[in-house]
């Protein structure tokens, strides 16, 4: 074998130190390329850490906001509650209220009545005592075939009242009862 001639040696020499650039070359972009990876890495790695602590605050406001949600909603459902309670104690209170409205009705519309009755007897103790029958005295209305129990008679003692002083009846209209029956 022949030893290469001066010019093959200079065109290997050229060829290997382009060679050898070329690998320095490839050598620094793959240094940069891994240095931009490591960085993308810890950027991801950084971006990963705050994303957890973002979620991490989100969940922890997100808790406390349930906490005070249903905190709330207990307070509400309490208020619910008495609320219901105060109800059915004001409905049976107006259930009282309106059987003691209905008594007073009754009672109101049964005073005529009564007047009337009371009328009849003042009429009988102005008449006298029970000793006194037997004198002849003869009650005119009673001639003409009237009773005293005759709705007629009913009807001339309207103005007939309980006290003594009408005054003072006039002042019980406009008072509202206060009675427990």
């Amino acid at each position: 074998m022949s030893s290469p001639s001066p010019v093959q040696i200079r065109e290997a020499n050229a060829h290997l130190a382009a060679l050898h650039r070329r690998v320095t070359d490839l050598e620094q972009r793959l240094e940069d390329a891994e240095k931009t990876v490591r960085e993308q890495a810890e950027s991801l790695i950084r971006k990963d850490e705050q994303l957890r602590a973002t979620t991490q605050e989100i969940t922890e406001a997100k808790d406390k906001e349930i906490f005070f949600l249903h905190e709330k909603l207990c307070q509400s459902e309490e208020s619910i509650h008495k609320l219901n309670q105060t109800i059915k104690e004001k409905d049976s209170l107006i259930g009282q209220l309106q059987h003691r409205c209905q008594l007073l009705d009754n009672i109101c519309k049964s005073r005529p009545l009564l007047d009337s009755m009371l009328a009849q007897m003042a009429e009988a103790e102005r008449m006298g005592p029970a000793s006194d029958l037997g004198k002849p005295t003869i009650n005119s209305s009673l001639m003409d075939g009237e009773s005293n129990c005759s709705p007629s008679r009913l009807s001339n003692h309207k103005d007939f009242s309980l006290s003594e002083d009408d005054s003072d009846d006039q002042e019980l209209d406009g008072v509202v009862f206060g009675t427990t029956v």
